[in-house]
């Protein structure tokens, strides 16, 4: 083995800082960019560890091929007995809303009703919550979703843009909750088990809520990545958020711990009747450097920490 840790990757803008830390502290790494590659199976594996940071928002960047890839390759190197953090469980949730709606309710966690279809007959018959939102069942990056108000808005939603099915020809009906704007939603960073920062994500109407300084800047640059057709009023604001109830907290790690999560972040929202409702699951955490370092520390430091005491 050549390498002590070879991070598997799509989107290099987000991954720089990661690098760098990295490279600072001088670890034994090299990078895996899942875009154009070939593995051979029977040479797996090359390092002691892998770290996964593939998006299911590949696809919205031209990226499709990269999601398959990353499974194919997690799932042999797993099977030949290499250690992979936010492996081949934690990417299958990630990849599927309907697999997170699923385990949230195993376990007990608040969560909107959902259903997932590849037929709109077969979603309006079942569905009776309007206004909803439409999602994609592969998300990433707030792409792709709608809020709708009657099934023939559906209908002709998808009659127009068709390209919606894209990439798995999958959707996803969601409840919609009213949320105060001026609160936003919540979404809270884990890392190895327990919670590493929690901010509130002002979003001003938008969906594509990337914590990414890249995606989300704090100037008015415009973002890297790909984003939603309609754009918020406003750029989305995120202020950190130390007040996080215990309960929560609590329940963030037990979704992490029954979803197979090393590494991610979690989304919830609060109700005008006091819900505390999660709805997101991201396995690729973008973390922001600005937030992290208002509670005293650097967030990838904290995550190279956490890569070197994996490696033993």
């Amino acid at each position: 083995m050549t390498h002590d840790l070879v991070v598997l990757f799509e989107h290099p803008e987000w991954q720089k800082p990661l690098f760098a830390a990295l490279t600072r502290r001088g670890v034994n790494f090299a990078v895996y960019d899942l875009k154009q590659a070939a593995f051979d199976p029977e040479a797996l594996p090359a390092a002691k560890l892998y770290f996964n940071q593939a998006s299911p928002s590949a696809y919205v960047r031209g990226n499709t091929r990269a999601v398959p890839f990353a499974y194919a390759l997690m799932r042999s190197l797993e099977i030949r007995g290499a250690r992979v953090l936010n492996g081949t469980r934690a990417f299958g949730l990630e990849l599927s809303k309907s697999a997170q709606i699923a385990l949230m309710q195993q376990i007990g966690v608040d969560h909107p009703r959902s259903i997932a279809f590849n037929d709109v007959e077969a979603a309006i018959a079942q569905w009776d919550l309007w206004p909803c939102l439409l999602k994609p069942e592969q998300g990433g990056s707030g792409a792709r979703m709608y809020k709708l108000h009657s099934p023939d808005e559906l209908r002709r939603t998808l009659q127009e843009k068709p390209e919606l099915w894209f990439p798995d020809n999958l959707l996803l009906l969601q409840e919609y909750f009213l949320v105060d704007p001026a609160r936003g939603i919540v979404r809270m960073e884990f890392l190895g088990g327990e919670l590493l920062y929690a901010m509130r994500v002002i979003s001003h109407g938008g969906f594509n809520l990337c914590p990414s300084e890249v995606c989300n800047p704090a100037d008015e640059t415009e973002g890297y990545c790909a984003i939603p057709e309609e754009k918020p009023a406003a750029p989305v604001e995120f202020y950190p958020y130390p007040e996080v109830p215990a309960a929560v907290v609590e329940a963030g790690k037990r979704l992490f711990q029954a979803g197979g999560l090393d590494v991610g972040g979690l989304e919830y929202l609060e109700t005008a009747d006091g819900r505390l409702v999660f709805y997101d699951v991201n396995a690729n955490s973008n973390l922001r450097v600005p937030i992290a370092k208002t509670f005293g520390f650097d967030p990838f430091e904290r995550v190279v920490d956490y890569l070197v005491s994996s490696l033993g």
